[in-house]
């Protein structure tokens, strides 16, 4: 099924529909904990989705019997990368059969069906829709929501809707959950700044830590914008979490993106072992103390040296590097301390990479773009080889960004980097790096600098960005220092005469209602 070519712009002030259904969404959920209520609604929009993709599949192969189509022939529509829905899975069945108290069951009964009908799915969807504490009218509503979602025909068009839907559900799930959020959900205008830093337009993508399937969502995304195919790149991600990884499995099948998601511990069980990518993208666990790092202190992964047991932080950029194809690139988001801790040899494994010359750029990001923590993060990105060809020759040198400053407040909390600070970071590292049609690079103090790595052991080998890209310029001031007295004096003695004048009125107001001393 062909996705259509569009710019996506993945900012709440654009978003519309979205808004509206999550509203209603939301007044159904009652009392219902978020973290339980995501798996009812995003369910049954997967449900949805998939049901709608199969009848539209069937129209056309009964349109196309005389051609000798067979409208029952499953083989018709796995060709076409469509789920086999069964007759009592289908979503008519279940609107028609929404007022009914038995219909937990019925919504049971066709994930399971799905799943039985369905290998790739099995163990994926949620089916504990009849529990007692699911209120039945309630799920009969949000069953009468979901039906509602617009779809405008086409089969793409449908995919994409749905798509936007899935992930906006997830953001605002992730809102809900705070913290806890964020163990499944990155915000995607982060997701953008690592997919269109590296642009990964073919090859082999991989996350060990991939949460709800974002990075991958976003890579498709980036494909379809620069006019690319679906299949350039092959996917390969793990989830150590069961619950997320059957968020993942549903985020990817919805936007019709095969991959290969595996659920397990990466550290201690890679499913993945012989894989070398062409991009990794990462957001592991910030500062992550329970890793069980005691039980891998020989592990081959740990080339640069051993990462403390009481911080993963060093063992998912280790692991990274070692999944690196020979020209691979890596982006992936740590906590600001990784740029310059040497707690537990820290320090020394951080000095073994950038002697080793892997280090390309460094992203400072500013604080609250993340729902599951306030502090400030970095981006990381490394290259397998400096000079391969692709891009000019950086072996010795490595790019710092100082993007502290970008973004804007989205809410009283949050963070939101736009379309403009996602491109002149990212324009900016491939001006550096060279990428053809790119503009010429220059430093620009306050915010980017090329630095020597013999700069950077000067330094103790410290990566953070502030260090290096110096002062932001300021512009010279060709006002004289008493031209400038006299006028500021002047406007200062203008508003204080209007502050008496103020006064004033306010007094005699408040002497009019009996309250004037």
């Amino acid at each position: 099924m062909a996705k259509t070519t569009t710019k996506n712009n993945d900012t709440t002030a654009n978003l519309g529909f979205e808004q509206k259904l999550w509203a209603a969404a939301d007044a159904l959920r009652n009392n219902m904990d978020a973290a339980e209520y995501k798996h009812v609604v995003l369910g049954l929009i997967f449900l949805k989705y998939i049901s709608d993709a199969f009848e539209a599949k069937h129209a056309d192969l009964e349109a196309q019997k005389t051609q000798g189509a067979d409208p029952e022939d499953r083989d018709e529509y796995r060709a076409a990368s469509i789920f086999w829905v069964p007759k009592e899975a289908r979503w008519q069945h279940l609107k028609a059969s929404a007022p009914q108290p038995t219909i937990g069951t019925l919504v049971d009964d066709a994930m399971a069906a799905i799943e039985r009908d369905n290998p790739s799915l099995k163990g994926v969807l949620p089916k504990d829709y009849a529990r007692p504490g699911l209120d039945k009218q309630r799920l009969g509503q949000i069953i009468n929501l979901v039906s509602d979602i617009a779809f405008g025909g086409a089969a793409d068009r449908a995919r994409d809707t749905l798509g936007r839907v899935y992930e906006y559900f997830l953001a605002r799930f992730a809102s809900a959950e705070g913290k806890s959020g964020g163990q499944f959900y990155t915000p995607s205008h982060v997701v953008r700044v690592l997919v269109e830093v590296l642009a990964p337009y073919k090859g082999r993508v991989y996350d060990p830590c991939c949460g709800s399937g974002g990075m991958f969502v976003q890579s498709e995304k980036f494909i379809e914008a620069h006019a690319g195919k679906l299949g350039d790149i092959s996917i390969y991600g793990q989830e150590s979490n069961y619950t997320t990884w059957r968020l993942a499995k549903m985020n990817l099948a919805i936007r019709g993106i095969d991959a290969q998601i595996a659920h397990g511990d990466t550290f201690h069980n890679d499913r993945h072992p012989d894989l070398k990518a062409d991009y990794v993208l990462a957001n592991p666990p910030f500062n992550d103390s329970d890793w069980r790092g005691e039980l891998l202190k020989d592990d081959k992964r740990w080339v640069y040296g051993t990462p403390p047991a009481g911080n993963a932080n060093y063992a998912w950029v280790q692991h990274l590097i070692h999944h690196l194809a020979p020209t691979g690139l890596a982006g992936f988001v740590l906590a600001n301390g990784s740029m310059s801790s040497n707690q537990s040899g820290e320090g020394e494994i951080r000095k073994a990479i950038i002697e080793a010359d892997l280090v390309d750029c460094m992203v400072a990001l500013p604080g609250q773009l993340f729902y599951s923590t306030q502090i400030p993060v970095c981006l990381w990105f490394l290259a397998r080889n400096k000079k391969n060809g692709r891009f000019r020759d950086r072996r010795g040198e490595t790019l710092f960004i100082d993007a502290r400053k970008l973004g804007t407040m989205a809410d009283r909390v949050h963070r939101q980097l736009l379309d403009a600070d996602i491109a002149k970071i990212a324009s900016t590292y491939h001006a550096w790096r060279g990428d053809k049609d790119a503009r010429e690079y220059a430093d620009v103090p306050g915010f980017c600098k090329t630095v020597r790595r013999e700069e950077i052991a000067g330094h103790g080998h410290v990566l953070t960005p502030g260090r290096y890209v110096g002062a932001e310029a300021v512009e010279d001031d060709v006002e004289r220092f008493e031209e400038k007295m006299t006028r500021l004096t002047a406007t200062l003695r203008e508003q204080q005469a209007q502050a008496a004048k103020l006064d004033a009125a306010i007094a005699a107001n408040l002497k009019e209602l009996g309250y004037g001393g």
